[in-house]
């Protein structure tokens, strides 16, 4: 887990790098109904823009509302790491599972030029995003991150 705000910045920018891409890839593929080159490629094309969509919201908006509501309701400082890093990880998913569902909604309305069907999509678009990001947030990209920016940075070598 991060230390302080710049390592927090940090794993930040390495854990929405591939949480945004996987679930761009995911998205893409689900609305052509195959996973193949030309899918990588649009969700590729598509990438810069959701990244820093994802990214602001995680750092500005998923971040706070998660962390503020494990450390009031589900964890307390003294807690085994792996207890904090579930409950925050897990808030943090169902923050920007909501609200990148929205932003895709909103990029489809933008595609097809649909825009009353945007609340219909984003209620869609939840459940569908929801059931593939938990486990990948747990069981592959968590994991990989955190050992990543260890292995990267290894503690007390990012300073405040």
């Amino acid at each position: 887990m991060p230390q302080n705000k710049r390592e927090s910045l940090i794993y930040t920018v390495m854990m929405c790098f591939v949480m945004v891409l996987w679930m761009s890839i995911y998205n893409v593929a689900l609305q052509y109904g195959t996973l193949n080159l030309e899918v990588i490629v649009a969700a590729w094309i598509g990438f810069p823009i959701a990244y820093i969509f994802g990214m602001c919201c995680d750092w500005f908006v998923a971040s706070s509302i998660a962390k503020g509501v494990a450390f009031r309701y589900l964890i307390s400082p003294q807690d085994p790491p792996l207890k904090k890093i579930l409950c925050i990880s897990g808030g943090m998913v169902v923050c920007m599972v909501i609200i990148m569902s929205l932003y895709g909604a909103c990029e489809g309305a933008f595609h097809t030029g649909d825009w009353s069907g945007i609340p219909v999509a984003w209620l869609w678009n939840i459940p569908r995003n929801f059931v593939m990001a938990l486990p990948v947030q747990f069981l592959v990209a968590g994991p990989l991150i955190r050992r990543v920016f260890r292995a990267v940075f290894p503690e007390g070598t990012v300073l405040a």
